[in-house]
């Protein structure tokens, strides 16, 4: 799989971190910056990593700022985005396998190393289930166009 990693200057040092685990993990990494801990904006970054899921260019990415709400709001604005904030393994576990999110957001100022770690790996390694979350999948694919959700089964 083709991961990209993005963060502002406030994730970076969490990025550092991330990127080993994804190679380690057997995945492609693409490094969209930031490369210091020197100030950017966080929509920048979360832009290129949101557009490169959007157009196919990388299959997954993952996105660091203070809090990852920044992030999170930024990345979801670009179709076909799905972009969680997840705070542990519980909850990047159950973004894949129900949201079928492609983007993890990740607050770093609030996640500890053991806890980053495991969190990752359970994003990169869970998979879509299927089944009953494909109809909310449409919904959510619906609401991106304009379409009222409660019109689709």
């Amino acid at each position: 799989m083709k991961v990209a990693i993005g963060s502002d200057h406030r994730g970076f040092r969490i990025k550092e971190l991330i990127k080993p685990i994804i190679t380690q993990l057997g995945h492609e990494l693409v490094d969209l910056g930031t490369n210091s801990e020197q100030p950017v904006d966080y929509p920048d970054i979360a832009y290129q990593g949101a557009m490169a899921v959007s157009k196919g260019q990388v299959d997954r990415a993952i996105l660091i700022c203070a809090t990852g709400i920044g992030m999170c709001i930024a990345a979801n604005k670009i179709p076909g985005v799905r972009a969680a904030l997840c705070h542990d393994e519980f909850t990047a576990s159950v973004s894949r396998g129900h949201n079928d999110s492609n983007v993890l957001c990740i607050p770093a100022d609030q996640i500890g190393k053991v806890v980053l770690r495991r969190m990752v790996e359970a994003w990169l390694n869970t998979e879509f289930a299927g089944g009953r979350h494909e109809r909310r999948l449409k919904k959510i694919a619906a609401i991106e166009q304009g379409i009222d959700p409660g019109t689709i089964t």
